[in-house]
């Protein structure tokens, strides 16, 4: 290549690795997500005209969600609700303000390196290939994995990044800088986990080893643009695995089947309508009663309460107090969703609400002004009371039939 051709910025300076494999020269180029050079040097890569194809540790979401500005203002908010899919919601938020406090305190995009690389890409008319896993996905998969009490600080940690604007940390940036984002942004919800972070770095590893083999087609030189915490581990899948690509790729994005016997229900159910007998046969008609009733005001109530706490419509509410008593006995039904389904139609979210929903959720009042954030507060909130008042009338009720 002549001098004049040469770029001015070496991207060779940058880590990165180079393997044969199956025909195809593989060059996986480390960044930093917070990085101006890493910008640089994937530009410079690319400019060399050296690769006739480029993959990115992006999944198709992300993407989207980089160069699609309306792409919230699209969302199928009553489907998101009716699939069960508004911790995921709630996730990707917190994900999207994490990157936001990032970008206002170091002064650059996170991965604004990994969007260069797919806009250079499509603007040279270079094959660009997603090799990243889908982040809810992984989201599922490492939730899978913890217990009970460190996916509720998993929750709760997603859902105070949402609303507290805080300093990211020190060490979170250090991850960042070895080019990492959901390693980083899980860092700060949840305790050092070597479950949390199999998932989150080494089944990447894997997978975006074989998406690369599998995308590769025609191509013979490929540029992978990877945090450089992914490299090590890329590498070796790329020498080494030799499992079949159709397989890997669906062991990694297969969740784990749910039992098709939801034992805890069962056992809620029959504790709660055996007792409701139990204290009709005991104590008569006045206990059996008094059992019911106190079920279904404390249930009721607390649920309608955490609906009310989040601003929902009377009607809201209303479903709110008619729903808790009975969802908890049923597994496919839950108070938060019928609240927050009422809540959607009758206070349908706006094309503004959507726009400005990554602005509203960074401020306490923003929740209850945006109806999009209005809405996830309800589901949560009402959830909330109706787990709340689950727990006091057990507690009720056994007092009643052993006392």
């Amino acid at each position: 290549m002549s001098e004049t051709n040469t770029p001015a910025f070496d991207w060779r300076s940058q880590p990165h690795a180079e393997i044969e494999r199956d025909g195809v020269h593989y060059t996986l180029l480390g960044t930093a997500h917070v990085s101006q050079a890493s910008v640089d040097a994937v530009k410079s890569a690319i400019d060399t005209g050296d690769f006739d194809a480029v993959a990115v540790e992006l999944d198709p979401q992300r993407h989207a969600a980089m160069n699609d500005p309306d792409q919230l203002a699209k969302l199928d908010l009553v489907k998101v609700i009716r699939e069960g899919k508004v911790p995921m919601f709630a996730a990707n938020l917190g994900l999207a303000a994490y990157q936001r406090r990032l970008a206002e305190q170091l002064g650059i995009e996170p991965g604004a390196e990994l969007k260069a690389a797919a806009s250079e890409a499509q603007a040279r008319g270079l094959p660009m290939h997603l090799i990243d896993r889908d982040v809810g996905l992984t989201f599922k998969r490492a939730s899978e994995k913890l217990g009970f009490w460190r996916r509720m600080m998993l929750g709760g940690g997603i859902l105070a990044s949402l609303f507290f604007d805080e300093k990211v940390e020190d060490d979170a940036i250090e991850k960042l800088k070895e080019g990492d984002m959901l390693e980083a942004s899980f860092s700060e919800f949840a305790a050092d986990n070597p479950a949390l972070y199999d998932t989150v770095i080494a089944e990447r590893d894997a997978y975006m080893a074989a998406k690369l083999r599998d995308t590769a087609g025609v191509s013979k030189r490929v540029l992978a643009v990877i945090g450089a915490g992914h490299m090590a581990g890329i590498e070796r899948h790329l020498r080494d695995d030799n499992d079949a690509l159709a397989e890997t790729i669906a062991r990694l994005e297969t969740l784990q089947p749910k039992s098709g016997i939801p034992w805890f229900t069962i056992i809620l159910a029959t504790f709660v309508l055996g007792g409701f007998a139990y204290g009709f046969w005991k104590g008569g008609l006045d206990v059996g009663t008094d059992l019911i009733v106190y079920w279904v005001l404390i249930t009721g109530g607390l649920g309608a309460i955490g609906c009310a706490i989040a601003g929902g419509h009377p009607l809201s509410i209303l479903g709110a107090f008619v729903s808790s008593p009975v969802t908890p006995l049923h597994p496919a039904l839950a108070s938060g969703t019928v609240s927050a389904l009422i809540e959607a139609w009758v206070r349908k979210p706006t094309y503004a609400d959507f726009m400005s929903l990554r602005d509203d959720v960074q401020s306490v009042p923003g929740w209850w002004r945006n109806r999009v954030a209005r809405v996830m507060l309800n589901f949560f909130l009402t959830s909330l009371g109706t787990a709340i008042g689950v727990w006091l009338g057990g507690a009720r009720m056994l007092g009643k039939l052993i006392g």
